[in-house]
């Protein structure tokens, strides 16, 4: 055998060593191109479901829209009045000689609080008794005298007139007396004592205050477009910051005929009972005057509310339908929801609810929680295990 026949087979085996892992290489390749272009033929094919599909729907929960009464009430601030209250004072000179009250006692009209020294007065006062006593007795005579034409009448009408003068003078020195004991005049509370046994007073010096307790007045201001609404006699609420919880029960006793030019407000009076004393004059309180019922309105809950600058909206929860109009049903078999955008025209908020003037009716489920996220035609959940419990009055726990 020559050398070229020796060197074939050897060349043979190289090239078959080379090609083997070449093809092998071609076929791992060819292998994972063929997963790959299956793997993404998949979720193309996935991705055009879902976008037939849609966007997932988002989580919500809703409440039915509702028709309410509500009350009409104005309100405002006002300071709390005595409907009775004096300072009371010494109309005549003296020095104190009895002081018959305590600080804060309970007195009926006409009680002698204070009398001042009338030694002298009184005194007079006896002077001018005897003048008068004997001045009846003389006339008595004079009159017996001229029935028997022993003396002229003249002179009964000289003792007549000595009658009236001495009595003239007695019940002068009984009214100067009188005015140095103060009197309470009229039934209430007395404040604290401002004079002593002794003291010298001069005409005017308070002694105390005197406040009636059965009822108060509460001055208030109200805008003047609220005018045609206030009449004397409205009901009114007063409630006092500290004790909220307690209602004081009152009528509007009078209202300013004039209106204030500075601030264009009105001034109002409303009479409310004290019972218990709760209400002190100098506090602040807050006034509801209670109008008269409104027609029913739509309400819905205040987070129901989208606001924008174009306007406010709200999602309203309707069946999803397809294009002939049939309803769609979602993965669970019912019919899929989803939320139209409305927008609607509000009036008066009160506590958590506020009034729908055009937009809504009655019983349309509304979004009340989740509506940010929401947009027109967006499907939706509704999970209503965690209820919103809105107030017209809520009062919130003071933490």
């Amino acid at each position: 055998m020559d050398t070229a026949e020796r060197i074939e087979p050897t060349e043979h085996r190289s090239v078959v060593r080379y090609l083997l892992p070449i093809l092998g290489l071609i076929l791992l390749v060819g292998g994972l191109i063929t997963v790959k272009f299956s793997q993404i033929s998949s979720l193309i094919s996935m991705g055009k479901e879902y976008q037939k599909m849609g966007p997932p729907p988002e989580v919500v929960s809703t409440a039915p829209a509702q028709t309410q009464t509500w009350e009409g009430t104005l309100t405002a601030v006002g300071n709390i009045a005595a409907a009775k209250g004096v300072t009371i004072s010494n109309d005549a000179p003296g020095v104190v000689q009895r002081i018959s009250f305590e600080s804060g006692a309970i007195v009926r009209q006409g009680q002698v609080l204070v009398e001042l020294d009338s030694s002298v007065e009184r005194a007079q006062l006896a002077s001018a008794q005897a003048r008068r006593d004997l001045a009846q007795i003389t006339l008595g005579r004079t009159k017996a005298l001229a029935n028997s034409n022993s003396i002229p009448l003249s002179q009964v009408d000289n003792d007549e007139a000595q009658v009236k003068t001495s009595s003239t003078d007695y019940n002068a020195l009984q009214a100067q007396i009188d005015r140095k004991i103060v009197r309470a005049p009229f039934a209430g509370r007395l404040g604290i004592r401002l004079v002593n046994i002794g003291q010298y007073l001069n005409p005017g010096t308070p002694l105390t205050i005197l406040e009636s307790t059965d009822s108060v007045y509460v001055d208030f201001s109200l805008p003047q477009q609220n005018l045609p609404d206030i009449k004397v006699g409205l009901p009114v609420r007063v409630t006092l910051e500290a004790t909220k919880d307690i209602v004081y029960e009152g009528v509007i006793a009078a209202v300013e005929p004039q209106v204030d030019a500075a601030t264009r407000t009105m001034k109002v009076r409303a009479s409310v009972p004290n019972k218990g004393e709760k209400l002190r004059p100098g506090m602040f309180a807050t006034v509801a005057i209670v109008l008269p019922p409104k027609p029913a309105a739509i309400v819905i809950p205040v987070t129901s509310l989208v606001h924008a600058s174009f306007g406010d909206s709200i999602f309203i929860i309707e069946e999803k339908k397809d294009d002939a109009g049939a309803p769609v049903a979602g993965a669970d078999g019912k019919p899929a929801k989803v939320a139209r955008q409305q927008f609607v025209k509000i009036a008066e908020t009160r506590g958590d609810y506020v009034a729908v003037v055009d937009g809504v009716t009655a019983g349309q489920d509304v979004v009340t929680s989740g509506a940010f996220k929401l947009r027109n035609g967006s499907g939706v959940t509704i999970n209503n295990d965690v209820k919103l419990n809105p107030d017209v009055a809520p009062h919130p726990a003071n933490r």
